[in-house]
């Protein structure tokens, strides 16, 4: 147990954030942790396919060569590294990251931690003829419904085998789906040596680690509060939580970096993505986000303290994604005057087309960009001189012939439609899968018993 403060730095929020901001994070002062955040739920079965096509693939490639290029200066500070990168493939990411360190001088100085088990993809057969049903948490209807649909099924998981790999020595940590927060409580639970009891303690390293997860959201970064005021955004300094054995912890950032860590910016970051915030539900803890204290100390300093958590459910959550038809979406944007209703008149030409040929959708939907796209349809008439509107037509169907056709509907409009096309973005729409998000609940027992911890030396 250490009585010393731990600084954990956020370096990534979500697979193609700012890639110079882990390097920021390593290069910018001391720290103790760099957490970085890859997976959405979208973006496990997007990591699915491209395995499918290419058995080496399946993580975040981005993440091989940032580690070649910084890996020198955290084994040479003591900086280690914990991520989910390694998405449905965190083997293939292990081994990519092993050569990566060769390359870069640190053979015989580093030790890669992969945790692996969170995959469910080859054990679903074998849990729904055990009786687990992986309902749907929102509709009820139970997983086999549209089991020849899965593209992807991850659990998330918790400290536990980060904490291992940590205490084996591991200087890079890449797991699967690690849940967001994981990344940053694991190593506070390894340091600081709180056990399963420790409630409170760990509900508030999982508040450290969602204020930490989405990157700069918390440092000026996608700010509704006197946004225009943050500054140096272009230099914009990323988050780091430095946390007390006791579970109290300050928010902040690298001196010298551009953005605002205060009160304003930490409380949106906190109601983000939240549901009842009286239970945050984690692997290892459920938290109540209403007894967080925030303390302003300026000079980009958020002390946070008093959160209260509860004991552990007896279910992981399950992330699931399946096919569920296709999808297409076309633009033509018209110039003044009457811009809007030049669009208006193009949806109505080309929808009557689309019946005329007979098509089957499963559902047509019509934006005009610029007057109700951002916030859904408006009361009332456009302003007849807006200087341009974009019409933006999406399609979906079960029958990718009707979505192909569709595809071959909007150009035409420019010469057999109303006048003043200014232009045809991106050319013919592209037909795409439609991933649609099946969350479940599974014993956890199930899930753990099935998870293992290994560290690779460089």
């Amino acid at each position: 147990m250490s009585d010393r403060v731990v600084r954990v730095a956020g370096g990534q929020g979500f697979w193609g954030d700012d890639l110079e901001a882990p390097v920021r994070q390593v290069e910018g002062g001391s720290i103790d942790y760099l957490m970085l955040d890859y997976l959405a739920e979208v973006t496990m079965s997007i990591m699915q396919k491209q395995r499918a096509r290419d058995p080496e693939a399946g993580f975040a490639r981005d993440f091989v060569p940032l580690m070649e290029r910084i890996f020198p200066k955290c084994i040479e500070d003591g900086v280690r590294v914990v991520t989910n990168a390694g998405g449905v493939n965190p083997d293939g990411c292990a081994e990519a990251l092993v050569e990566a360190g060769r390359r870069a001088g640190v053979a015989g100085r580093a030790k890669i931690g992969l945790v692996t088990g969170d995959d469910l993809m080859d054990r679903l057969d074998e849990l729904l003829a055990g009786g687990h049903e992986l309902a749907n948490m929102e509709t009820g209807a139970p997983l086999s419904t549209v089991l020849g649909q899965v593209q992807s099924a991850n659990a998330y998981i918790g400290a536990a085998p980060i904490v291992e790999a940590l205490s084996r020595g591991a200087d890079v940590i890449v797991t699967g789906r690690s849940t967001d927060t994981a990344l940053t409580y694991g190593p506070l639970i390894y340091e600081h040596g709180w056990d399963e009891g420790d409630h409170d303690r760990i509900a508030s390293g999982v508040v450290a680690g969602h204020i930490n997860e989405c990157g700069a959201q918390c440092t000026g970064g996608n700010c509704l509060i006197d946004w225009w005021t943050i500054p140096d955004m272009e230099n914009v300094g990323f988050p780091i939580v430095e946390v007390s054995q006791d579970g109290t912890f300050v928010v902040t950032k690298h001196p010298g970096t551009g953005g605002r860590v205060s009160r304003a910016t930490v409380s949106e970051q906190i109601v983000y993505e939240m549901g009842d915030p009286t239970t945050y539900i984690t692997p290892d803890v459920v938290a109540d986000f209403t007894t967080i204290h925030l303390d302003d100390l300026g000079n980009d300093r958020v002390r946070v303290h008093g959160v209260k958590g509860g004991p552990r459910t007896d279910f992981l959550k399950v992330s699931i994604a399946y096919s569920s038809g296709w999808k297409a979406t076309g633009t033509l944007t018209y110039a003044w005057p009457d811009a809007a209703a030049k669009a208006r008149s193009a949806d109505v030409i080309l929808r009557r087309r689309l019946d005329r040929l007979g098509l089957q959708f499963d559902e047509i939907r019509t934006e005009l960009v610029g007057w109700d796209s951002t916030h859904g349809p408006l009361v009332g008439e456009p302003p007849a001189d807006l200087p341009e509107v974009q019409l933006r037509v999406g399609v979906r169907s079960s029958d990718r012939a009707a979505v192909e056709r569709f595809t071959r509907e909007i150009a035409p409009l420019v010469l057999t439609g109303p006048p003043s096309v200014t232009g045809f973005a991106g050319g013919r729409p592209r037909v795409q899968e439609i991933m649609a998000y099946w969350p479940a609940l599974l014993r956890r027992e199930v899930v753990e018993s099935h998870l293992q911890v290994e560290v690779r030396e460089v």
